[in-house]
Formats: C-alpha cells, structure tokens, sequence
C-alpha cells in the first residue's frame, strides 16, 4: 500500500492486529516508494486473533530474498507497507489485518 510521505520520527514500533492462518509472512516498509529494496520483519502467525509489535529497528533491508549491506530501517519516514508470504509455493493463503498503527 503506497500512501504520501507519513513523518514517522516520533515512533519506535508497528502494532499490526491480525488473524493469519499459521504460516510465516513478511512485513515490510519503504522508507521511499522508489526504492528497489524493503525492510522486512518476518513474523509466524497462530491461526488466532493477535496484536504484534514490530520494532523499527529489527527490519532489515532486502531485495528479491537477500539481505543487503545497508543499515536496518531508521524508521524516519515511511511511503509504503506490504505483507508477503515469501514462500515461494503456488498455494492459498489467508491472512486478515485489523489495524495497522505506530506506537
């Protein structure tokens, strides 16, 4: 999801309610919707309803499955979120998102 620049310098943390299916899924950020890269936080989920806290500071920079020699997001602005299931299988999945927030 793409949205204007948000001044996010004021917090440390995403809060993100959601209900997933069991699996492990990806949270990612651009700090510059141009930017080629994300910063990601890989995350299980346990079928049920559930409130995660991302730390800024834990989501490291990635592109196309490899992790990149660049410092982990400084969470200073942000342009654009996403989950992913990286799995990399052709096979159904469900994840339901409540709310996504910054603590």
């Amino acid at each position: 999801y793409t949205f204007d620049t948000i001044d996010s310098s004021g917090y440390k943390i995403f809060t993100v309610s959601l209900k997933g299916d069991g699996r492990s899924y990806q949270f990612r950020v651009k700090n510059n919707r141009y930017n080629r890269f994300s910063y990601i936080y890989v995350f299980e989920t346990s079928g049920e309803w559930e409130t995660l806290e991302i730390p800024f500071h834990k989501m490291h920079p990635s592109f196309r499955g490899k992790r990149l020699n660049v410092p982990n997001f400084d969470g200073l602005q942000m342009e654009e979120i996403a989950i992913l299931i990286g799995n990399k299988k052709a096979e159904d999945f469900k994840i339901k998102i409540n709310k996504i927030s910054l603590k």
